[in-house]
């Protein structure tokens, strides 16, 4: 038998032990999610090889599934498909003595955690100020949002030109400490079950209370000119529309910034922010769904299961997407950024951001993904390194489940660490 025969059979060997092995991983994770703690819901996966494009695992990945902050997958990709290396904070117009601005949504001017003051320090080199906030044509809240949730933190309403994050920040050790100082005077001190008056900005703090309290504030134009007045020390006005003519762009924090907090810590507000900035680079009017219909008419028209978007964070329960689409969505940004920065994008198992309890490596992380949690929902999509030095790309998708979230990761985590250990 000649040299090249052996290495032919053996090559023919290896082949079948490896299709062996990945049919048993393969009825295992199907043996896993259709018993268990995966029975008394809905559950969609899928798992891919992205260099040879083969399909390694799948489960109802076609069907459609309420993703919750999985959302941000999507709105990760627009912002970086539309946006530049820092983010456009103003279009501005200089004639004669006055300088004309209006917003483009950057949500970082002023944010009590960004702390980007770029906005104010170039609007101080100004006499005359013309504010143009009229371009903003959106709800200040989704579709599909909760209600209640009008006086939570993670819920501020979106805006064309965000001051603070649109949030309060009140806290009371020696003094009381408020952010923006504006409603110092809209304070109540009380033990009460809500923070805020639903239709005014009066807050509720208990005194006892040892750490900060957040609470969005109702914004409006008035609440904006209030804000930058302040910050200025300086009357502005207030236009109903720009002077006609081209307009220049203030640029300020870099965008990797807003990205790797949205995906961290899951901040629904800069993702709200992020796909209005991004239909400001495609009209002056800033609305989420110019940017949605824009990405899925073009980057995004070849998805299979063309999903239901209707907001930038995924609090709202109108959305529908399938682990298909996911794991489309991931793949393109694996294949059109350095594996450094888009890994650093996304929190880390066992590390940082909404993953550093769950999905930890051994010792280094082994997965780099978006968690989406709400009630009865928790989804998980991103890349899985394995032991050979594969990346994979997943997303795993449960819906109407009554049990605790930690049961599913329980479970979730073995199935990735037999991905890992296998492939």
């Amino acid at each position: 038998m000649n040299k090249t025969t052996v290495i032919f059979l053996l090559s023919v060997i290896l082949i079948g032990c490896s299709a062996t092995r990945e049919r048993k991983l393969n009825k295992s994770i199907d043996n896993i999610i259709n018993s268990g703690n995966f029975e008394n819901q809905f559950t969609g996966c899928i798992i891919i090889n992205p260099a040879t494009q083969d399909t390694l695992f799948q489960y109802n990945s076609e069907k459609y599934f309420l993703p919750a902050s999985n959302t941000k997958i999507f709105t990760l990709y627009t912002a970086l498909q539309l946006l530049p290396e820092q983010i456009p904070s103003l279009k501005y117009i200089s004639k004669n003595d006055t300088l004309y601005v209006q917003g483009t949504g950057d949500p970082s001017s002023l944010h009590p955690i960004l702390k980007d003051s770029t906005v104010v320090h170039f609007l101080a080199k100004s006499k005359n100020i013309a504010l143009h906030l009229t371009n903003f044509v959106e709800e200040d809240f989704g579709p599909g949002w909760s209600w209640e949730d009008y006086d939570q933190y993670y819920a501020p309403a979106r805006s064309p030109l965000p001051l603070y994050g649109n949030i309060t920040s009140i806290s009371k050790l020696d003094t009381l400490r408020v952010t923006p100082s504006s409603f110092r005077d809209s304070i109540v001190f009380s033990v009460s079950g809500k923070k805020r008056e639903l239709h005014q900005n009066i807050f509720y703090f208990d005194p006892s209370r040892k750490d900060t309290l957040e609470v969005p504030f109702i914004i409006n134009n008035k609440v904006t000119k209030m804000f930058l007045e302040k910050a200025l020390d300086r009357e502005i006005g207030l236009i109903a529309e720009m002077p006609s003519g081209p307009k220049d762009i203030l640029y300020g924090i870099p965008s990797d910034s807003l990205y790797k907090r949205m995906m961290h810590e899951s901040d629904n507000f800069i993702a709200e922010q992020l796909l209005i900035l991004s239909s400001s680079s495609l009209s002056d009017t800033l609305n989420g769904k110019i940017a949605r219909d824009h990405i899925l008419a073009n980057q995004l028209s070849s998805l299979r299961q063309p999903p239901r978007w209707v907001d930038g964070s995924g609090l709202s329960r109108y959305n529908l997407f399938t682990p298909e689409s996911m794991v489309v969505v991931l793949q393109k940004m694996f294949a059109d950024l350095s594996k450094d920065r888009l890994f650093r994008l996304f929190p880390a198992g066992g590390e940082n951001g909404t993953l550093s309890d769950w999905f930890k490596g051994n010792p280094e992380p082994y997965i780099y993904a978006k968690s989406g949690s709400m009630g009865n929902t928790y989804c998980l999509s991103g890349y899985l390194l394995t032991n050979s030095g594969k990346t994979l790309i997943f997303s795993f998708m449960n819906n109407h489940h009554r049990q605790p979230s930690a049961n599913l990761k329980k479970e979730m985590t073995t199935i990735f660490e037999m991905m890992r250990d296998t492939y």
